[in-house]
């Protein structure tokens, strides 16, 4: 080993050459980690706190249904499209954000919320434009869909098995309801016409949802599916 400074042959133990005081490189040298001339980063940034976002979306949703009432009552001297807007905002923030304000949000609470605010909103819509659907199109329909996804929503978070039978479950129960919702939607806006479109839905529905049981039920079909399509 010769020093790469003055060409001096060092011994394999030297760790400084004794005429010029060059360090040599050696394997056995471990050398220190210095600190780099430059960031290693070309453009280094810091992490934006989550909570910092939902506090500057939620002022703005407050800026925002100040200005839409303010205007609406300088304009109409009362409230009257601001009403609609101000009740989509709170649906949103409602449906969207409010869960965002807790670190492990529960589905089974957050979900009825969600359909609890749309109710709310399509009644204040009902009783401002003066209809007569509420209860009997709106009500059931925002009810029942509510009260599927809280069940479905609520059986996956707190049973671990069977999801097969409860996604399968869920398809029936809709496609079991669509009958339904076209004869309340017949009966409140086309006065009481007959079931058109109704079946093709339900039979797509209960056959896929009936094609999930029966690959809950038989595991070689369920292995093959899985091999297919990698689910």
């Amino acid at each position: 080993m010769y020093c790469i400074t003055c060409g001096v042959k060092l011994s394999d133990t030297e760790k400084q050459c004794p005429l010029c005081g060059t360090i040599p490189f050696h394997p056995d040298i471990v050398m220190p980690d210095a600190l780099p001339l430059f960031p290693q980063e070309r453009n280094p940034h810091t992490k934006v706190s989550p909570w910092g976002i939902l506090w500057v979306v939620s002022g703005l949703m407050v800026v925002a249904i100040l200005t839409v009432l303010l205007c609406d009552l300088q304009l109409s001297g009362g409230v009257t499209w601001s009403g609609y807007v101000i009740g989509g905002l709170g649906v949103c923030y409602v449906t969207f954000l409010l869960p965002l304000w807790f670190k492990k949000p529960n589905p089974a609470v957050f979900v009825p919320c969600a359909f609890l605010s749309i109710g709310l909103y399509l009644l204040y819509i009902n009783l401002a434009t003066g209809g007569h659907w509420f209860l009997s199109f709106a009500f059931p329909v925002v009810g029942f869909f509510g009260l599927l996804l809280t069940t479905v929503t609520t059986l996956l978070r707190y049973i671990r098995k069977g999801r097969l039978y409860i996604y399968g479950g869920g398809f029936i129960a809709l496609g079991g309801f669509m009958p339904l919702m076209e004869f309340l939607l017949n009966h409140t806006f086309l006065n009481g016409k007959q079931l058109l479109w109704a079946y093709f839905p339900m039979g797509a529905l209960v056959l896929f949802g009936g094609f999930l049981v029966f690959l809950a039920l038989c595991r070689p079909a369920r292995e093959v599916m899985t091999r297919k399509f990698f689910i």
